[in-house]
């Protein structure tokens, strides 16, 4: 793993097409959010394109609005955004050859200042938040 980068993966037994299609669509987010964070989409499109930006309702103590970017697309493969504090959430989705996928969720502040982000303990919060996350889209695209 890359320096200033937190990422996990787990194996869903599903195609990558259908897992796409569920972190492709921000007004699914909050169904698979780990971290609690994510409480609704406030504006964007139904389903996630290159360039789209999205904005989301968040809650880490108090509310608070976040509008994205996306910098990174390739259908099916490859799905990642940004906001304004220029911090990336990245997935990348592997096809196996039993028709399971790998899904790798990152989250890379090394574009922040990463002393500070280390200093306040957000790299171990979100390798929660992501384990967590994965769990729940596991389910989701696993339909239990």
């Amino acid at each position: 793993m890359a320096k200033n980068q937190v990422a996990r993966s787990v194996v869903i037994d599903a195609p990558a097409e259908r897992i796409f299609g569920i972190i492709a669509a921000p007004h699914r987010h909050p169904d698979f959010d780990g971290s609690g964070s994510v409480h609704g989409l406030i504006e964007g499109p139904e389903r996630l394109g290159p360039g789209d930006r999205f904005g989301m309702r968040m809650r880490i103590g108090l509310p608070y609005r976040m509008s994205n970017r996306v910098v990174e697309f390739e259908e099916n493969r490859v799905l990642a955004w940004r906001h304004f504090g220029r911090h990336r959430w990245r997935w990348e989705l592997q096809p196996l050859a039993d028709g399971a996928t790998r899904v790798t969720e990152t989250f890379d502040y090394s574009y922040a200042v990463p002393f500070l982000y280390r200093l306040a303990g957000w790299p171990a919060r979100n390798a929660r938040a992501i384990e967590e996350t994965l769990v729940r889209l596991k389910a989701l695209a696993e339909d239990r």
